[in-house]
């Protein structure tokens, strides 16, 4: 089990005020959090995408890109939970955070530029990973449900989803935390997988070679 380390103290009164104790915690779960992501998805790259105002008070998600373990990169947020639990929550995980793929190497010189490669896949995950962070406070997202945005929306209106665990290996961090993957896919294979089950469709994309990624520059599956 992970244990929460406290040491900071309050020099006037050589005792830890609880700002320190809250401090310290946080520090502590997303150094663990860090190291439980790094463990999933290969080493973390040196730049993050900061949002200008922090997502805590109504801004955009700050995010993480990982291009050191399969194919591509790996975009994941680090906010959505806290050490208390008191972030999003499903079936399977007490709390958990995000990651979609691209099959685009990280490029940060063209990660703002939706002419380039790598950045059309980052706008596009940018998009879609904010708001079903939002979304996802208070909904309850399971593996295999499919989502979709109305034709309306801005940016991702009737873009089609689907969600999955992910864990590609049994994490050596001992941490009460779980991966959500985020797989943006064809109207089709969301039509099967609500007829036939998404289990079956995220079967299907794993035969194709095409999980876990939401790269839709390809045939459908179904």
């Amino acid at each position: 089990m992970f244990r929460w380390l406290f040491g900071k103290k309050n020099k006037a009164t050589n005792t830890n005020t609880q700002a320190d104790i809250d401090e310290a915690e946080s520090e502590a779960w997303y150094e663990a959090k860090s190291l439980f992501l790094c463990d999933l998805l290969g080493e973390e790259h040196t730049h993050v995408m900061h949002a200008i105002i922090p997502y805590v008070v109504g801004g955009g998600l700050d995010l993480y890109f990982y291009p050191n373990g399969i194919p591509g990169t790996g975009i994941a947020t680090k906010e959505l939970d806290d050490p208390h639990g008191e972030g999003p929550s499903n079936r399977l995980y007490n709390n958990y955070e995000l990651v979609m793929f691209t099959r685009h190497a990280v490029d940060m010189e063209n990660a703002k530029d939706d002419a380039a490669p790598f950045g059309r896949a980052m706008s596009n995950a940018n998009a879609i990973l904010n708001l079903i962070a939002r979304y996802s406070s208070d909904a309850t997202l399971n593996p295999f449900e499919t989502c979709e945005f109305p034709e309306e929306m801005e940016d991702v209106g009737g873009k089609c989803l689907i969600f999955c665990d992910y864990e590609p290996k049994q994490p050596a961090v001992a941490i009460d935390l779980g991966l959500m993957l985020i797989i943006e896919i064809h109207r089709s294979e969301m039509e099967y997988a609500r007829a036939s089950g998404g289990r079956e469709l995220i079967a299907l994309l794993k035969e194709a070679g095409h999980y876990p990624y939401s790269d839709l520059d390809r045939p459908p599956v179904v």
